[in-house]
């Protein structure tokens, strides 16, 4: 095996895989390092998205909104089941089928596009050297032209909440429980924590989130942010603000939390403790001295707009350098460097990069927050239409939240699209691609949207903002 390559990639997360791949289909020698590590010592590609994160929660999200169907909807129509049961046995036994079907696909696609994919820790040398050390201990060094680091992120561990991975647990130790608990804490209610708190909550656990912020959803459009709390409220989830976590205790088989609000101190017990308040770039052991790659003060990679550092020809993409975390911009960043390398054009539109979060009702957005625009003093106009009023939406007996359209006054270009619904995070691609294409809200006006549809309600906010809605009357 050849240990010289165009390309070395360390990572095969949802930054580093693309990379890899799209560098073999630009004809160019590639090699992906990974050393994820399953709880059973093995390793597995597919980087924290595919085996702990992204893709099994999205399965535990399903099953549970089907058994939380099935116990409260279906009689509506007309379909009678008696003694609904969840074998959480059986559940978790089909999430890790589906990550083992996607980690193997990874491998699939590595060969088509002749990839070889290395297990292992992998560390860059000075000379745009690669180390890599195996399981046992072995290392091997590989020489590339060019290096792409996409090392990903791993969670931000809090100290008064040490995690001991039985009781106070991480995402992935919460996707992981093997009995539903009685009493669920869960400290962060950004978005893993409250999908997470959706899949115990829909089996029956009581759920109590702890946000250390005053606001809900900070980050999110706070019309979008209001109505997702009353929803989130009404399933029966206690979501408590401004509770900043001082301490967390283990004693026969539960944990005391202890955390401040404006009331002053207070405390929960809890069967087990999710702690998630977000992540941190994993850059450990990943940069030998002399590399010439410099790291931020919060540990991300520094690079510029097209994900360069100030080393030649080394290159970092994903979670470990700057902007959101997701896994689609990481995506991106991965397609954009492996192009740029083969000296094709390319770049990221960061201004149309889509979030999600898997709730039901699903929230999803893209561009800026009607507060944003505010603060930037820019004259503006909105239009949003209930999924209430749309017929599919009520066939589907899924008539949470709406759709919202904000454009500018003067030009008329759409600035941003937040939609909290019925396959939200479906709904939000039309609004990506009109953005990235400039679009305004009378382009998405004079679109034909098949009817009856959920995208209706989007055509219908798009016609809100002139007062000219047709499903709902105009304010």
């Amino acid at each position: 095996m050849s240990d010289s390559f165009d390309v070395v990639v360390i990572g095969a997360g949802p930054a580093g895989y693309p990379a890899a791949i799209r560098a073999g289909q630009n004809k160019l020698s590639v090699a992906c390092i990974d050393e994820w590590r399953n709880r059973d010592g093995s390793y597995a590609f597919g980087g924290t998205c595919l085996n702990a994160g992204c893709i099994p929660s999205k399965a535990l999200l399903e099953s549970t909104e089907l058994f939380h169907r099935a116990q409260s909807e279906f009689g509506t129509h007309g379909i009678k089941v008696g003694g609904v049961s969840m074998d959480v046995a059986a559940m978790q036994k089909r999430k890790t089928s589906i990550v083992k079907a996607s980690t193997a696909g990874i491998v699939a696609l590595f060969k088509s596009a002749g990839v070889t994919g290395i297990q292992g820790h992998g560390r860059l040398l000075p000379g745009r050297k690669v180390e890599v050390t195996a399981a046992d201990g072995s290392k091997r060094t590989l020489q590339a032209k060019h290096v792409v680091l996409a090392s990903g992120s791993t969670p931000m561990e809090l100290k008064s909440a040490a995690f001991d991975n039985q009781h106070i647990v991480d995402s992935w130790g919460a996707l992981d429980f093997t009995s539903v608990p009685r009493r669920l804490g869960v400290i962060g209610a950004g978005v893993i924590g409250l999908e997470l708190g959706s899949v115990w909550r829909r089996l029956g656990s009581e759920v109590v989130v702890l946000e250390a912020l005053p606001d809900f959803l900070a980050m999110a459009d706070q019309q979008l942010a209001k109505e997702a709390l009353k929803h989130f409220k009404k399933q029966g989830m206690d979501v408590r603000l401004s509770a900043k976590v001082t301490g967390a205790t283990i004693a026969n088989g539960a944990v005391t939390v202890r955390y401040t609000d404006a009331k002053g101190e207070q405390s929960i017990e809890v069967d087990k403790l999710v702690v998630a308040i977000g992540r941190r770039p994993f850059t450990k052991d990943l940069l030998a001295e002399g590399t010439g790659v410099e790291l931020d003060e919060r540990g991300f990679i520094k690079v510029d707009h097209e994900c360069r550092t100030g080393a030649e020809n080394i290159w970092a993409v994903g979670d470990a350098v700057r902007g959101p975390m997701l896994a689609h911009k990481g995506k991106e960043e991965g397609v954009m460097v492996a192009d740029l390398i083969a000296g094709q054009f390319s770049e990221v539109n960061y201004k149309t990069i889509p979030s999600v979060i898997y709730t039901a009702p699903e929230i999803a957005w893209v561009g800026q927050t009607e507060e944003q625009v505010k603060q930037a003093g820019r004259a503006y106009k909105t239009g949003s239409f209930p999924f209430l009023a749309s017929g599919r939406a009520r066939a589907m007996e899924a008539t949470a939240g709406f759709a919202k359209v904000i454009s500018a006054s003067d030009t008329d270009e759409i600035l941003g699209v937040h939609i909290i619904g019925p396959m939200a995070g479906e709904l939000i691609a039309e609004a990506v691609l009109a953005m990235e294409y400039s679009a305004s809200t009378e382009d998405l006006q004079r679109t034909i949207h098949a009817h009856p549809t959920l995208s209706e309600a989007l055509h219908e906010a798009a016609l809100a903002a002139d007062k000219r809605a047709i499903d709902f009357p105009n304010r």
